[in-house]
């Protein structure tokens, strides 16, 4: 422990468990739906790899006050960067290499939504995304690495709610398949980044403007919607 009450090597420990889930259960599916699995986990490795440097880059973007963080790659990352970054890799690799971008990135959707939850976790232990102090039942002890108290768990909400989007996704391609190819990770992404809006005003962070958290949630409703419709209707 370096600071109150945060276990600072939980996060690469469980980001790193989370990414292994995450390629795990996309081979698996691309197996399934009959992608060369080999050229996929390459991809995504490599995808993961740029993702990182993504995260990075993004938090840098967002606090530029903190730019020793820079040599810090275990912490002082954002997901959102994270996922921007290793999707368009994943895209492009796609198009290289002659794959069906839409059915990458459905097998994709599952394992990257498991991911993220066992990561979110990491979070809770390392004290990164901490939620407001709280007197409630639902608070649990968890730091911010620089005090210890009762905080609302946001990490372990967010964890909770990828879990549960991710196995949606996986039903949906072992029940169904949608098709078109790239309904179910657009459905799921949109629904993810719709239930983050949702848990944002729980922590402890200021928000840096003051009309992007509804104008996203407005959005990411509307395309998950939309995704599930047409999924329907296909």
């Amino acid at each position: 422990m370096r600071a109150p009450g945060a276990r600072l090597g939980a996060w690469p420990g469980l980001v790193g468990t989370g990414a292994a889930v995450a390629l795990t259960v996309q081979a698996l599916l691309a197996a399934r739906v009959g992608l060369p699995v080999a050229s996929v986990l390459l991809l995504s490795l490599v995808a993961c790899l740029l993702g990182l440097a993504g995260a990075k880059l993004y938090y840098m973007a967002e606090h530029p006050q903190r730019w020793r963080g820079l040599m810090n790659m275990s912490s002082g990352m954002c997901i959102q960067g994270f996922v921007l970054a290793a999707v368009g890799a994943v895209v492009a690799g796609a198009l290289l290499l002659g794959l069906p971008v839409g059915r990458l990135l459905d097998v994709t959707a599952p394992g990257l939504l498991f991911g993220m939850a066992i990561g979110r976790v990491g979070c809770f232990l390392g004290g990164c995304c901490a939620g407001r102090p709280t007197a409630s039942r639902c608070g649990l002890w968890s730091s911010d690495r620089k005090l210890g108290v009762r905080r609302i768990p946001t990490q372990l909400f967010e964890s909770a709610m990828a879990l549960v989007i991710g196995l949606v996704a996986l039903l949906a391609m072992v029940l169904a398949t949608p098709s078109p190819g790239g309904l179910v990770f657009v459905a799921g992404i949109a629904a993810y980044t719709f239930g983050r809006q949702l848990l944002f005003p729980l922590r402890a962070l200021p928000r840096n403007t003051a009309h992007g958290r509804a104008l996203t949630m407005s959005a990411s409703g509307l395309v998950a919607v939309a995704a599930v419709g047409a999924a329907i209707l296909a």
